[in-house]
């Protein structure tokens, strides 16, 4: 069809029309589907969310164009080249630009300081012509593209070509969280869990927004990452699990690879090596951490706070300095969690003290010390992370002496949590999380009615224990469907969080989480999508 032809058709189109013609479209594209945005299953849900009732639509046209002036535009743009081409088949490429693209494309932008957005939030502007996605930082550009990979149908998640049409509904969305931690912790010291199983985790928790992995690296049965100064960490206190049989640890080289795949994600790793208890694999290692000199036992049960370092040794504090100056090397995040939690045979005259020193120790590091609520007790240094678990008096003490506030409420977070009685694995010493349970809960609700101020509130934070979950299908079990849950109180306003929606958007992850092999619980709480 000839373009003169075209421009008559369209100035005639009314005409013909009214005398009953069939008027046949100038391109071969059909016309953008019309789709609600406000009906997406989005999580977590948007701070902001207009529909405009129409559909971007992808072709073997599109490109995606990123601003040339910023490398880590040119990457993100790459890492959504790689999520959309294997299901779409459209080979779509990465373009740099001095200027807005033409129709048809994808644009990801920073916009520097946009009132409101902050450091992780960011707007989608989708329009039958273009999608755009800006934000003030790169974190932003990355998180409204896991909102956009939502926007996609499940099958964006496959490995292989799928059938299309790809459209994506359209309207805007500007959208930031709550909160500016938002984590999952995975204790690693029961049980060993691989890179590629870190590595898979982090992609599951990134999808949901969470910014966080807390890596619990040490506790009464194992070791897990390498100390050069003191080998016999890895080498007896990593040779085993709960249970018995073959424990395992992270080179320096291996944690570091982990530490940058999470970054690559917007994920900040905590390390943790619990102390003054939680300690009988080191105790095993080195029988001078011992008051008797005697190299304790390597143990594989589940009992807690049967241990301790010796805290009036000078020995055991050179240990730490050198555990804690290693560690810090190979971590850029700014906290480094010292545990402090269940120490009962320490006695507090003992604790206290040994507190002080250790904080002295991860600060002369120049990191910043978190650790579990019992730490409260001893003096809060400037940027110290109280992590509540269990006291809720330990949390309110923190606050008062200046620290801020993880709220981990073990009845809430902990998805080691049997879902109820008939689950095979997890543990119910906090009572049964099932994921209603896990999702109608406001820390700032929790803390104010301690006392204590929302703005102490760091954030929000799901802690799974793996004395009973051995590999990484267990942990996928535990953890989904809860963490989207936690992700969202994390990120959503709570006046926006109402169950009976939430669940809504929970079952219509289905596809989602089938598409990417995710072995979830089926919630009868959910009604599920087919």
């Amino acid at each position: 069809m000839t373009k003169h032809f075209c421009s008559l058709a369209i100035r005639y189109a009314a005409v013909l029309f009214t005398a009953g013609f069939l008027l046949v479209s100038c391109t071969n594209e059909p016309p953008p589907t019309p789709k609600d945005l406000a009906q997406e299953a989005i999580i977590p849900r948007p701070v902001s969310l207009e529909a405009t009732g129409s559909s971007f639509r992808l072709t073997e046209k599109t490109k995606i164009y990123v601003q040339a002036i910023y490398p880590d535009l040119e990457q993100l743009g790459q890492e959504l080249a790689d999520m959309l081409n294997p299901a779409t088949g459209l080979e779509i490429s990465v373009k740099k630009t001095d200027k807005v693209p033409g129709a048809g494309h994808i644009y990801l932008a920073l916009v520097g300081d946009e009132a409101g957005l902050g450091q992780e939030g960011y707007q989608l502007e989708i329009t039958e012509k273009q999608l755009t996605l800006t934000a003030n930082q790169s974190a932003g550009i990355f998180y409204g593209i896991q909102t956009l990979r939502q926007l996609l149908p499940a099958s964006i998640e496959l490995g292989e070509k799928q059938e299309g049409p790809w459209e994506i509904a359209s309207g805007t969305i500007v959208d930031y969280p709550s909160y500016r931690h938002r984590g999952a912790m995975l204790d690693v010291a029961r049980h060993f869990f691989s890179v590629e199983d870190v590595k898979r985790y982090i992609d599951l928790i990134a999808l949901y927004k969470m910014n966080v992995l807390h890596l619990h690296l040490s506790d009464d049965q194992g070791w897990r990452i390498e100390i050069k100064s003191w080998p016999r960490l890895t080498e007896i206190g990593g040779s085993t699990k709960v249970g018995g049989g073959e424990g395992g640890f992270y080179t320096q080289e291996q944690y570091k690879d982990i530490v940058q795949y999470a970054a690559d994600h917007y994920i900040t790793i905590i390390p943790e090596i619990d102390m003054p208890g939680h300690t009988n694999a080191a105790l095993a290692s080195y029988a001078e951490l011992n008051c008797d000199g005697q190299a304790r036992k390597l143990y594989t049960g589940t009992e807690v706070g049967f241990s301790t370092f010796c805290t009036a040794k000078d020995t055991v504090y050179a240990f730490i300095d050198d555990v804690f100056r290693e560690l810090a090397a190979l971590t850029p995040g700014p906290y480094l969690h010292i545990g402090g939690d269940e120490s009962h045979v320490t006695p507090m005259e003992d604790y206290i003290p040994f507190i002080n020193r250790v904080q002295d120790i991860v600060a002369a590091h120049g990191k910043e010390v978190a650790g579990w609520d019992e730490i409260a007790n001893a003096e809060m240094r400037p940027g110290t992370a109280v992590q509540l678990w269990a006291g809720t008096e330990n949390a309110k003490m923190g606050v008062e002496k200046g620290a801020m506030l993880i709220m981990s409420p073990a009845s809430k977070a902990y998805i080691d949590m049997k879902y109820d009685s008939t689950t095979e694995l997890g543990l119910s010493w906090a009572g049964y999380i099932e994921v209603d349970t896990g999702y109608i809960w406001d820390p700032a609700a929790m803390a104010a009615a301690e006392g204590v101020d929302k703005n102490a509130i760091l954030g929000v934070e799901a802690p799974l224990w793996t004395e009973t979950v051995t590999n990484i299908k267990e942990l996928e079990y535990m953890t989904f469907p809860r963490i989207p849950g936690i992700a969202e109180i994390g990120w959503t306003p709570p006046a926006l969080r109402q169950w009976d929606e939430y669940k809504q958007r929970l079952g219509r992850q289905k596809a989602r989480f089938e598409a990417l092999g995710v072995n979830y619980y089926a919630s009868p709480k959910v009604p599920w999508a087919e």
